[in-house]
């Protein structure tokens, strides 16, 4: 009866170890596969656009339009604050720029550029003020950092956002703007698209403009 006992003790025993090395194996396994902007550097290091044939450029896009869209919010920005694709992006035809820029837009694009169009003038500008603060401190928390920027190695990363560009976006308005944009400036554009979206969602202004 004692032997018994004790095998059952000695069975739950294991069963409970291998239930922790299961559970501790699937937390490494989605750390592992989990997308930053680390492994975004890595992929677009690893490939040399200008040497590749059509089917293969279109191929590696594609697998950087694929891993930014999967990266979360802050890897994402981190990436687009440290323009972990510009080398990609300036090798790219003026077609693959378009439609790279098209991928990797935030989703619901369209609707948060409604809901920002129908908000008052001054609203909008509050709005756009706060994203471009955010976006300064996120700056200032990369350049804080150890990672370079991927545009200029071993330096801070550009501005954001240029003022020049900033007050063109204040006076336009920002769908006006856009929609007549080159693939370059939307380009610089995404970071406070972004931004933008994501002050409007936690100021509750998406769904009461």
């Amino acid at each position: 009866m004692l032997a018994q006992r004790q095998r059952t003790v000695l069975y739950a025993g294991l069963a409970l170890v291998a239930i922790w090395i299961l559970a501790l194996a699937g937390y490494f396994v989605a750390e592992n596969s989990k997308m930053t902007a680390e492994k975004v550097r890595a992929y677009v290091a690893s490939v040399d656009l200008s040497k590749l044939s059509a089917v293969e450029r279109a191929r590696a896009i594609q697998g950087l339009v694929d891993r930014l869209n999967a990266l979360p919010y802050e890897e994402r920005q981190r990436a687009r604050l440290d323009r972990l694709g510009v080398r990609w992006f300036d090798q790219m035809t003026e077609q693959e720029k378009s439609d790279f820029i098209d991928k990797t837009l935030p989703t619901g694009f369209q609707q948060m550029i409604a809901a920002f169009e129908q908000m008052p003038e001054e609203r909008r500008r509050k709005a756009i003020d706060d994203s471009l603060r955010r976006l300064r401190e996120s700056q200032q928390q990369l350049q804080a950092g150890e990672v370079p920027s991927a545009g200029t190695p071993g330096g801070p990363p550009p501005p954001a956002i240029s003022p020049e560009l900033q007050n063109k976006i204040r006076t336009i308005g920002l769908a006006a703007y856009f929609s007549h944009s080159s693939a370059q400036t939307k380009a610089e554009l995404a970071p406070l698209l972004e931004e933008l979206q994501r002050t409007m969602e936690l100021g509750g202004r998406w769904h009461h403009p």
